[in-house]
């Protein structure tokens, strides 16, 4: 089971860690909201999931970010919370996105495609070292993992499992 655990992205918590209940999970999860983070963690009944997070692409005090970032890929997390199992069921979801239109925004085009994914959005600067040489120096960068990470972190101090789903329903 172990390599497709790999495949699916599914991580367990640390041996000896104690699942807490589901109601202080959810909570925990919706405590990663912050002002500043570039996600929102929110319910998601609408979506068929007890909780959503996804990247802040349509909030006006974020879309100059994402657009200046020149991502290529929107992000949702899609997660269900299995009381009895003491698991997270995941469903990641990506879309291609293109930036549209003066000023630039992003639009969601047509790709779409679901499961684990590592997005690395990187701007590099070409200039001159010290010893007269040519470098580059990286002035940006972007990783998907930013909205993952806090996610799947908080549900393993939490003792239960994050499992993703690739196939079939959350």
């Amino acid at each position: 089971m172990a390599l497709f655990d790999r495949l699916t992205g599914t991580r367990r918590p640390a041996d000896g860690v104690p699942p807490v209940p589901a109601e202080e999970l959810r909570t925990a999860l919706l405590a990663l909201n912050r002002p500043d983070a570039p996600y929102v963690v929110r319910y998601g009944a609408a979506e068929g999931a007890d909780l959503v997070a996804e990247w802040r692409i349509a909030e006006p005090a974020w879309r100059n970010f994402f657009v200046e970032s020149r991502i290529t890929h929107a992000v949702r997390v899609r997660m269900r919370l299995d009381r009895d199992a003491h698991e997270v069921r995941v469903l990641e979801e990506q879309w291609e996105v293109s930036r549209v239109g003066g000023p630039p925004g992003l639009q969601v085009t047509s790709s779409y495609s679901r499961g684990p994914d590592r997005t690395v959005t990187r701007r590099w600067t070409l200039g001159w070292g010290d010893g007269g040489r040519p470098e580059a120096t990286e002035t940006f960068r972007f990783d998907a993992a930013r909205l993952r990470e806090p996610l799947q972190g908080t549900v393993l101090r939490s003792g239960w499992t994050w499992r993703g789903v690739v196939l079939g329903k959350l």
